[in-house]
């Protein structure tokens, strides 16, 4: 791990200010797509709610499925976002203060009750939109496939195997999952080469 800090940039972990609705609803329109495709649906969904940079959970209410697809969400899409509206106007997504005060495998918990919402998409809610530094997201392909080429192994480690080996990171895991990403990322700029 000392070596691949010395070759990749300073990590540089800074959580957005979006709401967890707004997190949560921006995770389900890029599952399955890439940046470009998500960004566009994305955009054609904010276009339904002029005068807001991100609606309201109940601002969806006013808004059809058809015009939910129309803007490019699948109907399973269309299902886990009216979820999340309405999990959110319940409260089991609470505010961002409100999870500020949960640990993390609290919010693991209530937001794996979102349709649409996994255990993976919790995680990288956590590091990415609450700033949390010790989530180690053992069933990412990436930061498994980074410790992989970190570490010479010649097959990825089992999930089981990643989180015991990633205990001696505690309570940085956040910052070695980043690591392991940029791992990743320079192998692939060395095989360019």
């Amino acid at each position: 791990m000392r070596q691949l800090i010395r070759q990749a940039e300073p990590c540089e972990i800074k959580p957005c200010s979006r709401t967890p609705f707004e997190a949560l609803v921006r995770a389900v329109a890029h599952q399955q797509l890439n940046g470009t495709a998500a960004e566009t649906i994305t955009r054609r969904f904010l276009a339904l709610f002029p005068g807001r940079r991100f609606p309201q959970p109940n601002d969806l209410e006013a808004v059809e499925d058809d015009q939910l697809r129309a803007v490019g969400f699948s109907r399973a899409k269309v299902a886990a976002i009216r979820d999340i509206a309405a999990k959110a106007c319940s409260g089991v997504v609470p505010a961002k203060r409100q999870l500020n005060r949960l640990s993390d495998d609290e919010i693991v918990s209530r937001l794996t009750e979102c349709r649409g919402v996994g255990r993976w998409t919790v995680e990288m809610f956590l590091m990415f939109t609450l700033g949390r530094p010790d989530v180690l997201p053992v069933d990412d392909f990436g930061v498994r496939n980074g410790f992989r080429i970190a570490y010479g192994r010649a097959e990825m480690p089992k999930p089981k195997e990643l989180a015991e080996f990633g205990e001696r990171w505690r309570p940085y895991r956040t910052t070695a999952s980043w690591y392991l990403w940029r791992a990743v990322d320079l192998a692939k700029l060395k095989s360019s080469d």
